[in-house]
């Protein structure tokens, strides 16, 4: 009995093992819940207490003053005031779901006027609004701005980082929530972050596997419907478990992504190249400009006598041009060569970013290149 007990345990852990050696994500990695979403808040306000780096004498920013002002009972011409020490702003926040009312949001203050600094500022109160003009948080604080910025008297200036826009951690008060659907459906329904049939269907089985059969139906691509509990409480538990459930996500699709602005270029794994010669050189051609200067000399004849004085000087222009075109450097790819023989390659010859990403083109109008191409 003693040796089955042993011989248990080994197998088991044998067994756990194996699990931790499978490259597993959890759910609530690769999946949201639909519905389950943050909201998108926006306001207008103003910034006062600047050092004399506000907006100045900006119609937006006087009109704003006045308008802010009068709602205390102060009548005043929006002439008559100098918005050198306020600045007009644009307020942003991301409102979380499931926040209450009372729960504080950080928020982002951003300059839209002729202001050039925001340190030192304070944020008047000011409504935060949804897509649907409704108001669901409210906003004031001292900012804190990353940025500096300083000006001379003969017009240099330094600017480190960016003064002009700043936060206040915690600096908005959630005063409306809003509403989700997560407790009033009886299905959750998990979209995966990149859709892709195959890792669908894993997700489906990997649920079924742990709570049983029926329980999970992928309906496309990117969604798998999950029975859920109807009663409130049950449900949390249920989704807590169910975020955690682990699944090996399938092989993505063979992309070769190449961001144009900064040359950089990522292969996928999968990326195979069908039989293809390579050759690939490139031709400079140097022009070079320049004026030869040839001061010429003018000659008179007086009673037998020759006299020179200086000429007008003569510009001859000369130009070098000169070509120069590297030796073609030529390589095989095999059938169903894969990534590492690609960029051993490409090593191999001294390749630079641009000659890699006209060589890939070059395979993907060739018919070669087994992947996609995506330019960003």
């Amino acid at each position: 009995m003693f040796k089955i007990i042993k011989i248990g345990i080994i197998a088991l852990a044998l067994s756990l093992n194996g699990l931790s050696l499978v490259q597993a994500d959890r759910l609530k990695d690769l999946t949201s819940i639909a519905g389950v979403r943050s909201n998108q808040l926006v306001g207008y306000g103003l910034v006062v207490g600047l050092a004399g780096t506000g907006d100045g004498n900006a119609a937006l920013t006087q009109q704003s003053l006045q308008s802010m002002i009068s709602q205390f009972g102060v009548v005043t011409s929006a002439a008559n005031m100098n918005g050198k020490n306020a600045a007009a702003v644009i307020i942003t926040a991301e409102l979380p779901p499931f926040t209450k009312p009372g729960q504080k949001l950080d928020i982002v203050v951003s300059t839209v006027g002729q202001a050039k600094s925001l340190r030192g500022g304070t944020l008047l109160m000011t409504p935060l609004l949804g897509a649907d003009g409704e108001t669901y948080a409210v906003a004031q604080g001292n900012l804190m701005v990353g940025g500096l910025g300083v000006a001379g008297g003969d017009g240099s200036s330094l600017t480190v980082n960016v003064p002009t826009v700043g936060r206040i951690p915690g600096g908005a008060s959630v005063e409306k929530m809003i509403e989700t659907p997560f407790l009033d459906n009886s299905n959750i329904l998990l979209n995966l972050h990149q859709g892709d049939f195959s890792t669908t269907n894993r997700v489906a089985e990997a649920i079924n596997d742990v709570f049983g059969d029926g329980v999970a139906i992928p309906l496309d691509s990117t969604t798998v419907k999950v029975r859920a509990p109807i009663d409130p409480a049950q449900k949390v538990s249920f989704v807590s478990l169910l975020e955690n459930v682990q699944v090996e996500p399938d092989r993505p699709r063979a992309k070769v992504v190449i961001n144009a602005r900064t040359g950089t270029i990522v292969i996928g794994g999968d990326v195979r190249v069908s039989a293809a010669a390579v050759t690939h050189g490139s031709l400079t051609v140097r022009v070079k400009e320049d004026v030869n200067v040839t001061q010429t000399q003018a000659m008179a004849l007086a009673d037998g006598v020759a006299a020179t004085a200086p000429g007008a000087a003569v510009q001859t222009p000369d130009t070098t041009i000169t070509a120069e075109e590297e030796i073609a450097r030529a390589f095989v790819f095999d059938p169903g060569v894969e990534l590492s023989s690609i960029v051993d390659a490409l090593n191999a010859v001294g390749g630079t970013p641009s000659d890699l990403v006209a060589i890939l083109e070059a395979l993907r109008e060739a018919g070669s290149l087994r992947a996609e191409l995506i330019v960003i």
